[in-house]
């Protein structure tokens, strides 16, 4: 079902239609650790659990055994005067065939780099400094400028 508005048709006119699901999935981090073969989701809350079973198989070509679904209650918080609630989120749990798993990817690898002390950072920042400067004496100026 879509909930978009299309135009009649009449006869002799094209048929321009393109039919939109209106469903959507993001795949998110669970809170709490789960085994590799479970895999959460963050969908609209008209989808049901056929729907996503559905929505994977012919979209991402992934055939679930089991797919559970919960809605997590928005938050409430009061910044002022009135109490501001946000909205509810309909979660699903994807249950991966014997065999295959999925690892959530590390988008940002943390790498070691050497620190250098306070001296040595000083001392290079003077340093390009000084060739940034060269022979003028007036940073930011041209060196052709005298003052």
């Amino acid at each position: 079902m879509s909930t978009r508005w299309y135009p009649i048709y009449q006869k002799g006119n094209p048929q321009l239609r393109v039919f939109l699901p209106n469903f959507w999935l993001k795949l998110v981090k669970p809170e709490h650790n789960q085994p590799d073969c479970v895999v959460q989701f963050h969908c609209s809350m008209e989808m049901t659990t056929f729907d996503i079973k559905n929505y994977l198989e012919k979209i991402y070509n992934v055939h679930p055994v089991e797919v559970r679904t919960r809605i997590a209650l928005g938050k409430t918080h009061m910044p002022y005067k009135f109490v501001v609630k946000e909205d509810d989120v309909k979660i699903a749990y994807v249950l991966l065939p014997e065999g295959e798993t999925f690892t959530f990817p590390n988008v940002t690898p943390e790498t070691e780099k050497p620190t250098a002390s306070y001296e040595e950072q000083m001392n290079e920042v003077k340093n390009n400094f000084k060739k940034f400067v060269g022979d003028n004496k007036v940073p930011g100026f041209p060196s052709w400028f005298k003052a």
